[in-house]
């Protein structure tokens, strides 16, 4: 089973839960960031990872997860609110959503740290889209500590049973 690891990452959050993905993976096995992406068709899993923007995977993710068609698939991603918050499982929904004609074996979320550029445009429309209330501060403020060895480990271990899955759908196909 040839795994490709592509992923999308604007602080870092998301490739070092990348990293952690493919350590979980079997060889052969190739880890890229979006920009250097091979063609996916050469692989027999793919796992996607992206950050979280306004709910959805990132454009630069989409664009990429656009160009998967027919694979055995497993999705990542880092978000700044809890991951098992309502927002994040919507966020799993959509990406899953993106990736239609695929078959999807699971998908994994954890906390990561916001861009400030990020928080700053969330102050400037602060009174009506995203008040900065004690609870969004501190969100913000535990944000800031994520991913941790505990996020990678629990990366690891969700795509030891995802890669399990698609092992198992490729076995019965």
């Amino acid at each position: 089973m040839k795994s490709l690891v592509v992923y999308s990452s604007l602080t870092g959050n998301t490739e070092r839960v990348a990293r952690a993905v493919y350590e979980a993976l079997p060889e052969p096995k190739t880890i890229a960031p979006v920009a250097d992406a091979p063609d996916p068709a050469g692989f027999d899993f793919v796992a996607i990872g992206y950050w979280v923007d306004k709910g959805m995977p990132d454009s630069r993710a989409q664009k990429f997860m656009a160009t998967v068609q027919g694979a055995h698939v497993g999705l990542f991603g880092t978000l700044g609110a809890e991951p098992d918050s309502d927002h994040a499982k919507e966020c799993i929904r959509k990406g899953e959503e993106l990736m239609a004609g695929n078959t999807v074996h699971g998908s994994f979320l954890c906390q990561g740290r916001i861009d400030p550029k990020i928080i700053e445009a969330m102050q400037k429309m602060a009174a009506d889209v995203h008040p900065m209330t004690p609870e969004r501060i501190a969100r913000i403020k535990e944000a800031e500590k994520h991913p941790d060895e505990q996020d990678l480990a629990n990366a690891r271990e969700a795509f030891a049973g995802i890669i399990q899955s698609a092992k198992e759908a490729m076995a019965h196909a």
